[in-house]
Parts: structure tokens; C-alpha cells; sequence
């Protein structure tokens, strides 16, 4: 057994000063992995990555990674952003808020179809700034809500993250995806709630208002939602009804899409290559950071760390709320400096055991941890987010701006973290309903 505080104080250690170099987080896992298993348990060990590694990418899980990538690449090609973001704003605009209240609502209904963060704050992004920008809006808390918004693309199923976690720990995909939906819908409430509440206190932040929509127009322009939630209920549907798994219902969302993007005249051999080449790039990525979080996986579980992990916690005699605290806090500083995915792969192998052990569902952990890496994507210095709406923006500007926005969010999103931990079934209840 290795002495679990001296490898958890070494690990975070170099975890951080190697993220701090600039090192590649699964450049990182590997040498953490293998240099440990080289000193402890011998060169055979690290010899084996190689099967290992094989093993991990014939998972039948992990096929839906790329095709979830897939799905949202051909939809955001589709054009559908644009209209759908019109059709929404018909429909919020006399809300205390206006605008800013589509932002949150485009981001939940295109997190529904892509399953990541980053492409929804693009995409949502892209249409909506230059509708502000006219407006006299209060830039700030328009780059807020949109980096905010874009966090939903992990939570409101499908997840990539969700999709990752349930692999390396063993957990049903179409559970997860079930406890996301609920919390997920929370947090687009609370969102608007916050927008609605700082809108009240000052007005200015809404600019100068927006022209009145009649009935006719907000209901003729509903249907450029339809296609969204089509793609939507074909894959989520399916795993729901027992018909496909997620790796098939992905599938199936696939052949949706490319039906859509025909009817709406964008299907070409340029997109398509466009939409392949993109895939490609972001699934090596992600599935390169889950081979080295697979292999740290195996070398900590050959030490019997999560066990020793776990023997210490129960032996401090801390209770099972007071360890999820210190989790809050954990991933609280470690999204400073990890991006989302990175900060999950790395620390499900020692922390899920633990939480576990401790009575804690592995599902409502998973929503629970998804959480914990949406506000990373929203904490300087770190979130992703922020420089992907800040990128957008344009160059010469100050990033301060788009931290300052979100932080009203980042309060928010604490808030619904509160709400998990004092109600599990906030999680729980509708996949204990659909998988009884």
C-alpha cells in the first residue's frame, strides 16, 4: 500500500506544475503513471500500456464519443444556430432581461444535440454577440451569459463528460444522461432568474429594449426549432425507451443530422470534410487524455491508493457531507488550472472509490462532478469559456470584462451545488424513474 496523503500531495503537486509548464494534461497522466509504476511495481508494468491501450479504444462506449463530436459539427454546418437563436429571442425579449435571457435558453436547447461545453459557447457565441452589440446591452454580462451558457453543453444531455466518466467508472450512460436532464433544466432557471434579478436591480445592463413580436410571428418562427428537437428526442429518446444505446443512439442522431443539413441545402463534399476534420482533431484529443487516465487508472489500482484513500478518510473520522465539502474545494482549485475533462479523468480513478465507499451513488456523483467541471470552465485563469467568448469578441480587448460577467454565474452555479448536496433526488429521481 502507498501512504495515500504523500501520493495524493505528489500527485496534485505535479499535476499543477506540469499543467503550469504547459505540458499536455496526457502527457502529464502518462509520466505520472509511468514513472510511479517503474519505481513500484517495474518496467513489465509500463510495458503493458500498449494492450491497455487497445483495450480502452475497443470500448463500445467510447465509439459514441466521435459521433456525438459528429452530431454537433454537422448541426452547427446546418446553419440551424442562427435561426434558432431568432426564433428564442421572439420569445424572451420582454422579459427583464431581453436578450440575455436567449443566450441561456440558445445554449440549454444546442447543449440538447452537441454534448460539449466549448462548442455550444462558440456556436451560441458567434450568433449572438453582434445582436448586442447595437443594443446598448452591458457587454460584460452579455460575455457572462454566454460563457455561463455555454457550460450547459455537459450537463443537459448527451455528455461527452458524462459519457467518459460512465466508462471509467463503470456507470450506465443512459442513467447518467437521465439525472443530468433535471438539473440541467434547473440550472437554465437559475440562470435567468440571476439575468432577471440583476436586470430589476439595474435596468441599464438591458439596454434599450426590444421591439414588440405580435403572437403570429413568436408561433411561425417556432418551427425553426423543430429540427433541433427532433435530433434531440431521436437520441435521447431512444436510450430512454430501451430501443438503442447511447453508442447507437449517437448513430442514429448522425443520420438525422445528415437529413437535416440536406433538406436545408448545406449537405456537400466541403462541409462534410470540414465536419470530418474537425471531428477527428477533437476525438484524438479527447480520447488520448482517456487512454492516459485509463493507464493511471490501472497503476494507482495495482497500489491500492483509492483503498488507502479511503481507509485514511474513515479513519479521520470526517462524515461523508464534510468530504463532499472538501471536494467543492478540491475541484474548486483545481479547475483554476485544469481544463474540465482533464480535471475529471484525473481524479475519478482515487476520488470515486472514495465517495463510493462512503454511500454516495456513483450516478449522483457523476452530476455531481459534471458540476464541479462547469465551473471550471467559467474560474479564471483556467476557464475555457471565457477565452473562447473572449476570442470571439475580437482581439485588443480585456479579458477582465468576460471574468467580471461570469462571476454573477459562478455564484449561481454554487448555489445549484448546494442544492445536489442537500438533495440527492434533485439527481436521482427521474433515472430511478425511468430505470426502475
Amino acid at each position: 500500500m502507498v501512504d495515500p496523503m504523500t501520493f495524493v500531495i505528489c500527485f496534485l503537486g505535479a499535476l499543477i506544475i506540469l499543467g503550469a509548464a504547459g505540458i499536455h494534461v496526457a502527457v502529464i497522466m502518462f509520466v505520472i503513471a509511468g514513472v510511479t509504476a517503474l519505481i513500484t511495481l517495474g518496467p513489465a508494468i509500463v510495458m503493458n500500456i500498449g494492450n491497455l491501450a487497445w483495450a480502452t479504444q475497443n470500448d463500445f462506449i467510447l465509439v459514441s464519443v466521435p459521433l456525438f463530436i459528429l452530431l454537433g459539427e454537422l448541426l452547427l454546418r446546418a446553419g440551424l444556430s442562427e435561426r434558432m437563436y431568432a426564433a428564442l429571442a421572439a420569445w424572451t425579449s420582454k422579459v427583464p432581461g431581453g436578450l440575455l435571457h436567449t443566450n441561456i435558453v440558445s445554449c440549454g436547447l444546442f447543449a440538447a444535440t452537441s454534448g460539449s461545453s466549448i462548442a455550444t459557447a462558440a456556436t451560441i457565441g458567434t450568433v449572438a454577440l453582434p445582436a448586442f452589440r447595437e443594443r446598448e446591452y452591458d457587454e460584460r454580462i452579455v460575455l457572462g451569459s454566454l460563457a455561463a451558457g455555454g457550460t450547459l453543453g455537459i450537463l443537459i444531455p448527451p455528455s461527452i463528460n458524462m459519457i467518459v466518466y460512465g466508462a471509467m467508472t463503470d456507470t450506465s450512460i443512459g442513467r447518467l444522461f437521465a439525472a443530468g436532464a433535471i438539473p440541467g433544466l434547473v440550472l437554465i432557471a437559475l440562470f435567468m432568474l440571476t439575468i432577471a434579478g440583476l436586470a430589476l436591480w439595474r435596468p441599464a445592463i438591458a439596454g434599450k429594449g426590444e421591439k414588440p413580436v405580435d403572437w403570429a410571428t413568436r408561433l411561425i418562427m417556432l418551427v425553426d426549432l423543430v429540427p433541433l428537437i427532433i435530433v434531440g428526442l431521436i437520441v435521447m429518446g431512444s436510450i430512454y425507451a430501451g430501443w438503442a444505446t447511447a453508442t447507437e443512439a449517437a448513430g442514429l442522431g448522425v443520420v438525422a443530422a445528415l437529413v437535416i443539413v440536406a433538406l436545408y441545402g448545406r449537405l456537400s463534399i466541403r462541409m462534410l470534410n470540414a465536419a470530418f476534420r474537425s471531428t477527428i482533431r477533437t476525438t484524438g484529443v479527447v480520447l488520448l487524455i482517456v487512454v492516459a487516465a485509463f493507464f493511471l487508472n490501472f497503476v494507482i489500482s495495482l497500489l491500492g491508493v483509492p483503498q488507502a484513500i479511503a481507509s485514511w478518510i474513515r479513519d479521520m473520522g470526517i462524515s461523508p457531507l464534510q468530504t463532499i465539502l472538501v471536494l467543492v474545494l478540491l475541484y474548486l482549485v483545481l479547475g483554476c488550472f485544469l481544463e474540465t475533462l482533464s480535471m475529471m479523468v484525473t481524479t475519478i480513478p482515487v476520488v470515486t472509490p472514495l465517495v463510493v465507499s462512503l454511500g454516495f451513488d456513483p450516478v449522483w456523483f457523476g452530476v455531481f462532478l459534471v458540476v464541479m467541471a462547469e465551473l471550471s470552465l467559467i474560474t479564471p485563469p483556467v476557464g475555457m469559456n471565457l477565452y473562447v467568448v473572449h476570442g470571439i469578441r475580437g482581439p485588443g480587448r480585456d479579458i477582465t470584462e468576460v471574468m467580471v460577467g461570469a462571476a454573477p454565474f459562478v455564484a449561481t452555479m454554487l448555489l445549484l451545488t448546494g442544492l445536489l448536496i442537500a438533495w440527492p433526488q434533485l439527481a436521482l429521481w427521474l433515472p430511478d424513474r425511468l430505470y426502475q
